[in-house]
């Protein structure tokens, strides 16, 4: 695992001493993601450097030093990530008498770089990742991004310059860095809560999408990009709809556990400490069930626990750990070890980024990187199985939708509306009393959802943070998304499936991975995700709904594998998440930071939200009328964000990035 950065100028304007000096300034701003080695190259007369920071976990020696020249010479490569199967891809160039100087999957990429091409080679791995290479020979450069997105890749023009690294604050060392806010960008961030891809904060700067290759073949701008795609989570998809898995229960679950099995198995592969995160949920569960399965000694799994009951996971951890058999760590966290991390979110994330989860999984992370290098996680799980309580929600709204013509359906909630959260708490107080988990909050937020006329919308509001997040941003026009691209709705046929298609789409690559990639590459940290193996994302897509979703049980078939390993009794039980007591926080110990951050005076001196809709809800939350810690946790992640980038500080060096890993 590395990070990568560099720049590519052809007019030969800047000197080699000081190409050579901006490479490495740009590198070293992401040591964390590579804290055991690192290095650079130039090449003058074509205007193009590349820097790589290492974390060594395959080939410890220095045969794995990036960047990296191809046997012939022809190819530099910086590349971040992991080919799990490079072993076979390396057995299969055997046979045409390829000579090895070491055994990192680096090495062997290259080698099939120069017997197939670029597109070829990454048709054949296994793997996430996301690389710059150079060829020498054309005088074209290729970056390139994995499947399904667990790697990230920036890029932009400045001038006649070309910049890319791992993480935006790669771009920051270079002269030509010139960062303008993208008020269109802020717009879809105060709507998702992250910015989605191709966009980033800054105008003229994206990310490079998932299972994308872009091709630069001169310094001519944005004109001059050329990008293909070499997979399709679409067509992966409408493939699956086509030819579903038409086996029995029992050879769905077997054919399921083979996959897991041979995805976990390439993913513990490691020349370093490899451990798992476990919540106790279905995903980490089955996960960490496998490999102690495959382990000929305990796992080292880690969780973390709250003080609140209801948002702590730890004894169920302990629990299925017990059982299993792992060597289990677990961090009990004080609000204020977990407030600690806030300061430092502006520097992980680089852009702003909105949820609240990623709170604890900086603590985890931070916790696991002192025992071992490397985690494997169940990240993927909810989007490929049917995992998430939104998906019965949504069906069960559509259900009231069909039922009712839309002006009857605009007066009962305009009624539920009416009616304050306090007051709809104590109507169903008894409700609650009796186990039900129907609030006022609920009510208002279901009314909401009821009011849409299509399924597309209900999708589209159930996944939106702030649904009018045009009108709060000052001149802000959202910027074109998958997420909103009616024909993207529409690749497959059932509602269920195109949640889970545009959840797979948008909200896994654009929060969940990167949340896990930030948090624990800034404690150097590597994490994988056995579920987003792309020949298991393939599979899954073949599984009948009916086989993710029975008797009111979500994730049936994942669960029917996990029962093999566990006992359902230390399983089922209502989905919690990874999630911190928000709501109580914003009224209490972040009280006084976040009413300095939402102040009238300084949202109007800064001119990007709406003083008026944001004081509105800062009110309303503070008295408990309404519950609008997601709204409100947009906005101070957006102000603790400005506040960093307004300071300009110089970029963290080592020093400061030890202090946070630890």
């Amino acid at each position: 695992m590395c990070g990568l950065t560099g720049f590519f100028d052809a007019s030969g304007a800047m000197p080699a001493d000081e190409m050579a000096r901006v490479i490495e300034a740009m590198a070293t701003t992401i040591h964390h993601r590579g804290p055991d080695d690192g290095g650079s190259w130039i090449d003058t007369s074509a205007g193009i450097a590349l820097g790589s920071r290492r974390l060594a976990i395959v080939d410890l020696s220095q045969e794995g030093h990036q960047p990296m020249f191809s046997a012939s010479g022809r190819y530099v490569i910086a590349f971040n990530g992991e080919i799990y199967n490079y072993g076979e891809i390396r057995r299969e160039l055997d046979q045409t008498g390829v000579q090895w100087r070491g055994g990192s999957d680096t090495e062997v990429l290259l080698a099939a770089v120069e017997r197939w091409g670029l597109e070829a080679a990454l048709k054949r791995t296994v793997g996430m990742y996301a690389l710059a290479l150079w060829d020498r020979q054309e005088r074209v450069l290729r970056l390139a991004r994995d499947r399904m997105g667990e790697k990230p890749l920036y890029y932009g023009w400045f001038g006649s310059t070309l910049l890319f690294g791992s993480e935006l604050k790669t771009l920051r060392p270079h002269p030509d860095f010139r960062p303008e806010i993208d008020r269109g960008a802020v717009a879809l961030f105060m709507r998702h809560g992250y910015v989605p891809s191709p966009w980033s904060i800054y105008d003229g700067v994206r990310k490079l999408q998932p299972a994308a290759i872009a091709t630069f073949r001169s310094n001519a701008g944005a004109d001059s990009v050329s990008i293909q795609s070499y997979w399709s989570l679409s067509q992966a998809a409408q493939e699956g709809a086509r030819d579903p898995f038409r086996g029995s229960d029992l050879e769905a679950k077997n054919a399921l556990k083979d996959h897991l099995e041979r995805a976990v198995r390439g993913q513990m592969v490691a020349d370093v400490p490899v451990g798992a995160f476990l919540s106790g949920g279905v995903d980490s569960s089955a996960l960490v069930s496998v490999m102690q399965s495959l382990s000929d000694r305990p796992v080292r799994t880690f969780t973390i626990g709250f003080d609140e009951a209801r948002f702590d996971e730890s004894e169920h951890a302990r629990v299925v750990a017990r059982h299993l058999g792992t060597d289990h760590t677990d961090l009990h966290v004080s609000p204020n070890d977990a407030l600690n991390v806030i300061p430092h979110l502006p520097w992980i994330y680089d852009e702003p980024f909105a949820d609240p989860s990623q709170i604890p999984t900086v603590v985890l992370s931070r916790l696991t990187r002192r025992h071992v290098t490397v985690s494997l996680s169940g990240d993927g799980g909810d989007e490929l199985f049917r995992g998430y309580d939104r998906y019965l929600r949504a069906e069960q709204i559509r259900g009231v939708m069909d039922r009712f013509p839309s002006p009857v359906r605009r007066a009962l909630c305009s009624g539920a509306m009416s009616i304050s959260p306090a007051a709809w708490d104590r109507a169903l107080g008894l409700l609650r009393q009796n186990g039900g988990r129907l609030s006022g909050h609920r009510v208002h937020a279901a009314a909401e959802l009821l009011t849409q006329r299509s399924d597309a919308g209900l999708y589209r509001s159930m996944m939106s943070v702030w649904p009018d997040a045009d009108s709060v941003v000052i001149d802000g026009v959202p910027r074109p998304t998958a997420f909103a691209d009616p024909a993207v709705w529409t690749r497959v046929d059932h509602f269920h499936d195109r949640m889970m298609h545009l959840d797979q789409l948008d909200y896994l690559p654009e929060d969940l991975l990167v949340k896990v990639d930030r948090a624990s590459m800034a404690a150097s940290l590597e994490s994988r995700a056995p579920f987003l193996d792309h020949r298991l994302v393939e599979f899954a897509w073949t599984i009948p709904l009916g086989m993710k979703m029975r008797n009111a049980k979500s994730k049936w078939l994942l669960r029917q594998l996990l029962y093999d390993y566990v006992p359902a009794q230390l399983i089922d039980r209502p989905k919690m998440g990874f999630a911190v007591p928000l709501a109580e926080w914003l009224r209490g110990p972040l009280r006084d930071w976040s009413e300095d951050l939402l102040s009238e005076r300084r949202l109007t001196e800064e001119g990007f939200l709406d003083p008026a809709r944001v004081r509105a809800d800062w009110t309303e939350h503070l008295s408990g009328e309404r519950d609008w810690k997601h709204k409100l946790w947009t906005v101070l992640m957006f102000q603790t964000w400005l506040d960093a980038e307004r300071a300009q500080a110089p970029t963290p060096g080592v020093h400061r990035e030890a202090a946070i890993v630890g």
